[in-house]
């Protein structure tokens, strides 16, 4: 019976002394505020067959990877960890911008294994001869926009956007549509030379 009364006393303490210490809870994940710069652009002209105008606060520098070709460059940026990859294609014959577009088109569904939707929009300005098809590809995918634009004789273009690391569209979203913004800025105003 005094063992009882001990054991109780004692659970009776605890519980009183737990009752006292501080609620530890943890809290949500978060992430980071994303500071958005504002939109000002430049000209990229240079020796490449092709102008447009991007942002300020990316950068332009020829692609130095193993496989690249001449004018292929990288538009990066820093801020969003983000990079446009843009390769150009000289067309020789009519069989050689057909692979090129079909090219584009797996490239760009390459990523139905994790994508959500693909959407493909039109691009057409018949007084600069600029066409080609955007995919707005949604999901956690490793490239959430690609492009191609063409003259349909001559030249050829193809970029796509990477992050550079792991895909995570909830998180990642805003800065997605802030760039697509710059994408378009750039194909609304890209020429051929």
């Amino acid at each position: 019976m005094r063992l009882l009364n001990v054991w109780i006393c004692i659970s009776f303490a605890a519980f009183i002394l737990a009752c006292n210490q501080p609620h530890f809870s943890p809290k949500p994940r978060g992430y980071f505020r994303i500071e958005f710069p504002e939109k000002q652009y430049q000209t990229f002209s240079s020796t490449a067959p092709f102008q447009f105008e991007y942002p300020v606060y990316a950068n332009m520098y020829p692609d130095s990877s193993k496989n690249a070709q001449p004018n292929w460059y990288n538009l990066t940026f820093p801020t969003f960890n983000a990079r446009l990859h843009i390769s150009y294609y000289p067309i020789v014959s009519q069989q050689e911008f057909i692979q090129l577009t079909e090219d584009s088109r797996k490239l760009a569904f390459k990523h139905t294994v994790k994508a959500t939707g693909i959407d493909e929009a039109l691009i057409t300005n018949k007084q600069d001869q600029v066409y080609g098809i955007y995919y707005t590809i949604s999901g956690n995918t490793a490239s959430a926009n690609q492009f191609f634009l063409t003259d349909s004789s001559r030249h050829y273009l193809r970029a796509a956007l990477y992050f550079n690391e792991k895909p995570q569209q909830d998180s990642i979203q805003p800065v997605i549509d802030f760039i697509k913004k710059d994408m378009d800025k750039m194909i609304k105003t890209f020429k051929w030379r």
